[in-house]
């Protein structure tokens, strides 16, 4: 089983926040493969289903995000599953809006979500999708920015930004993560690249 969780803060109120496009992948990934994400587990929402051939897990933690990692812990352990069986998605203040990039392990870089995921399974070696928000305009301090909803002509790149995060995590699941990371890393206007077709035998 894979289990993939989507950062965010659970309420009404930060439904449309920059800081959901985790929350928001997961409900789309829950749609398009007809996943029920409502069943309470481990401080998350969960949801347990199929994608591309895969047994998957989808969860949302519910302790708000800078707690996210109790979750992650306990659905890890509950569901025994190591840490190369996980894929992250969240947002991202240091990539700009409308940019998808997939890393095999890294730093938290100031996401106090992925800080608390690294610090409760004890490593930074875990898949994650990160979405990017951009940089708050003028003086306006990153927290309200990450708390800013999506309005306009952003909102449409962000729903952009999460169909393309939702074919990402899919080739996550069936080609690996450098795969991945080689079709789908850069904005939604560059094209997809095709997936890798195997070579033919010679006559």
């Amino acid at each position: 089983m894979y289990l993939i969780v989507g950062l965010g803060n659970p309420g009404k109120k930060f439904e449309k926040n920059r800081h959901n496009f985790g929350f928001r992948t997961i409900d789309e990934l829950a749609r398009l493969h007809s996943i029920d994400v409502s069943q309470m587990q481990k401080k998350a929402l969960v949801g347990s289903g199929s994608i591309a051939g895969k047994k998957v897990l989808l969860a949302k933690p519910q302790t708000y995000m800078n707690l996210s990692g109790e979750a992650v812990r306990g659905l890890l352990d509950f569901y025994k599953l190591e840490v190369p069986n996980l894929l992250v998605i969240s947002d991202d203040l240091d990539i700009p809006l409308g940019t998808v990039r997939l890393r095999q392990s890294g730093g938290a870089g100031g996401q106090k979500g992925l800080k608390s995921i690294t610090q409760h399974i004890g490593t930074q070696e875990f898949s994650r999708v990160r979405l990017g928000i951009g940089r708050p305009p003028g003086r306006m301090d990153p927290a309200d920015w990450v708390l800013n909803d999506f309005k306009g002509d952003d909102a449409i790149l962000a729903a952009e930004v999460v169909d393309r995060a939702v074919l990402a995590v899919e080739s996550w699941l069936t080609e690996g993560i450098e795969r991945a990371m080689t079709r789908f890393n850069g904005s939604v206007e560059q094209p997809i690249k095709p997936t890798k077709q195997p070579q033919k035998e010679q006559e």
